[in-house]
């Protein structure tokens, strides 16, 4: 999912960066510089050549085969038929689902998420937690929905509804319906399968998170009532095989198994869907309706969309490591001038993640455009289908690209790689977002501004925990999102590009299709470094851990000598955070000379004695902003001129100053 914690910074965020720079006469132009894209609007329009207006092209209807082979262990099967009845913005569907049983142990019970539960009341521990929004989008009073079970049989016809129990593992809220058990009435010993029919009926509401409705518009994610991931021993290092159970939280995504779905979507006649997967039959209309079919296989999810206003356009796509794949369109009438932005913000994504990490297998890709007010479905990733962001001006800036990328990036670390977004949301959208941030440098030219970022991370958390047990949706995003992001170029930063690149492909290529974990992950940057990065991990991803290097003194007396007058100089600096190697350290003297040196950082502090023929002017530490953890960067520099005791309260006075600006933000 895409954030919007950048759009946080405001104006009294720039004051105080703006007066720590002003402090640092030495090199501050060269800061100012790096931060000219982090405050501009992110409104600010692109450039764009006229282009006509395309004209409204046919519906999908290219008939497609499945895949010859399987990528993945197909755990799940489902058949679903869904109707949308779009006045009373209801689902009925009917599902089969197999079940066959991964791992070494017999199985005698399933556990299911029924997701559009988390909506049915203030109380459920989704509107608790998120206080009914999820980032700026807010519910209303028509933004209750809910999952009702009709049925749930054995293929034989024995009724299983009085075996269904609600459960709540992680609250205990009795109020919460979105995790049900069901006890079956036979076991499932491993490799045999077991076939449930269900129906089931949504009440879809106004959407603010992820799925709903925004007038005619609708975004059907997490619909249908969806088998919880089994775990077999030794995925994730877990010892002892079994179920990955968890209610639906204000900050969790989802995680589930890879299989089939083969979908059928009754609309009304004037709609047109897009879906994960593709298309096996022909559009069949019946009177003032119209079924769609679909079919996915390797994908661990299903989700659609619907609109009677959608501008459809279609573009067939083949590079390196993408064998050939239909990208589709979805538009917004607002953003039809817009085509060719979308295409290529795709085409680049899929080209570039494919030649960073490795093959996109799927024959589709669909984006999906909300309208304006339904910016609760949008930015969301879901297998082989992404939304953008609202279609809420003409001429949007370059968040359009951003977002398309973000999503896109998704596909791999989300759809392929499969992490538990319950319990290590990092390794998917911290992954992404640093994936997300290469592409729009590299064809964009947008760099990111890491050090403003990293000065934004006022509470920093461990990253591998439940993603409800951070504060609340600020606190998720700030870890999960930018913190993660910045580990993962700390460690670019220490061993270098080409050798990150490889850590990210080998990883993605090791892991894709298989549910790692972050304990994976490191054995993969130790494999591919052949170094050992225990401190690293234990301090910044299952720690809390930012870097904090600090010009702590500097002393400067003249010492007579019988050549005449030169100066001693003494600083003093501290390490207050993590570790981190190497650290760099200038100190300037007035007569122009700069003196470089080069600190471990191993030690709590160093202190270098310095005899010149000038004074020392200043000291910093890691001027060239190299140190991307750093979130503390007021007292990277001291001016010698200044008395150490002003110097000290100057900065801490600077410090409050900012503590006091950030605390008027409303987090």
């Amino acid at each position: 999912m895409f954030p919007r914690y950048m759009k946080r910074i405001t104006l009294f965020t720039l004051i105080a960066v703006l007066l720590v720079i002003s402090i640092q006469q030495g090199f501050g132009d060269a800061w100012i510089s790096r931060y000219s894209y982090a405050f501009a609007p992110a409104s600010n329009p692109v450039p764009q050549p006229v282009v006509p207006r395309p004209a409204e092209t046919s519906e999908p209807n290219t008939v497609m085969k499945p895949k010859p082979q399987a990528l993945s262990k197909r755990v799940v099967e489902y058949h679903i038929d869904v109707h949308l009845h779009e006045g009373d913005k209801l689902l009925h569907g009917e599902q089969t689902v197999t079940w066959t049983n991964p791992g070494k142990k017999t199985v005698s019970e399933l556990y299911f998420h029924l997701y559009p539960n988390a909506f049915l009341s203030k109380d459920t521990t989704f509107m608790r937690e998120s206080g009914g929004k999820l980032r700026d989008d807010v519910a209303t009073a028509e933004s209750t929905g809910y999952m009702k079970l009709e049925s749930l049989q054995t293929m034989s016809g024995s009724n299983l509804l009085p075996r269904l129990q609600y459960v709540q593992p992680d609250d205990d809220n009795v109020n919460d319906m979105t995790l049900a058990r069901l006890r079956l009435p036979e076991d499932v010993a491993p490799g045999q399968s077991v076939t449930l029919r269900m129906k089931f009926q949504v009440k879809l509401p106004r959407v603010f998170a992820r799925m709903g409705y925004a007038d005619h518009f609708i975004m059907a994610g997490q619909w249908f009532p969806k088998l919880a991931k089994y775990e077999t021993s030794g995925t994730r290092g877990r010892l002892h095989e079994g179920w990955n159970t968890h209610q639906y939280h204000g900050n969790s995504e989802f995680y589930s198994d890879f299989g089939i779905y083969n979908v059928k979507i009754q609309v009304p006649s004037n709609y047109k869907v897009a879906a994960t997967g593709f298309p096996t039959q022909s559009i069949a209309a019946q009177g003032q309706t119209k079924t769609y079919h679909f079919y996915a296989d390797d994908v661990h999810d299903f989700a659609w969309a619907a609109s009677p206003d959608f501008v459809y356009a279609e573009e067939p796509f083949s590079a390196k490591g993408i064998p050939g794949v239909r990208i589709k369109l979805y538009l917004d009438p607002l953003h039809a001038d817009l085509k060719e932005r979308y295409l290529h913000a795709a085409k680049t994504a899929l080209m570039k993640f494919a030649e960073w990490y490795g093959e996109y297998p799927y024959s589709t890709l669909s984006i999906v455009v909300p309208p304006k007010g339904g910016n609760g479905a949008g930015g969301m990733e879901y297998p082989t289908l992404i939304t953008a962001f609202e279609a809420a001006t003409e001429n949007p800036g370059y968040e359009l690209e951003r977002v398309v990328v973000h999503e896109i990036g998704h596909q791999y670390w989300y759809g392929m790689v499969a992490s538990n977004e319950f319990e290590e949301a990092w390794l998917d959208e911290g992954f992404t977002s640093y994936a997300e941030d290469k592409v729009m440098e590299s064809e964009y030219g947008i760099e990111p501004n890491l050090q403003v970022e990293a000065s934004y991370l006022t509470d920093p958390a461990p990253l591998k925990q439940l993603s409800w047990s951070y504060r609340n949706h600020d606190h998720y995003a700030e870890n999960v999102y930018m913190r993660a992001k910045l580990v993962l170029v700390g460690i670019e930063r220490q061993v270098g590009a080409q050798t990150m690149r490889k850590i990210m492909r080998t990883y993605f290529q090791k892991y894709k299709f298989k549910h790692p974990s972050t304990a994976d992950f490191q054995r993969v940057v130790e494999q591919v470094t052949k170094t050992k990065w225990d401190d690293y991990f234990s301090q910044y991803v299952y720690g809390s851990l930012m870097a904090d290097f600090e010009v702590e003194s500097i002393h400067v007396r003249p010492v007579k000598q019988k050549s005449g007058t030169v100066y001693e100089s003494v600083v003093l600096i501290r390490k207050n955070g993590g570790d981190h190697n190497p650290v760099p350290v200038i100190f300037r003297f007035a007569d122009g000379t700069t003196m470089p040196k080069i600190w471990d950082g191993k030690e709590t502090h160093i202190q270098y004695k310095m005899t010149h023929t000038s004074p020392l002017e200043w000291a910093a530490v890691d001027p060239q902003n190299s140190i991307v953890l750093d979130n503390k960067r007021i007292n990277n520099f001291m001016k010698a001129e200044i008395p150490e005791q002003v110097s000290i309260r100057w900065n801490l006075g600077v410090v409050k100053v900012i503590e006091g600006l950030l605390s008027s933000l409303g987090w």
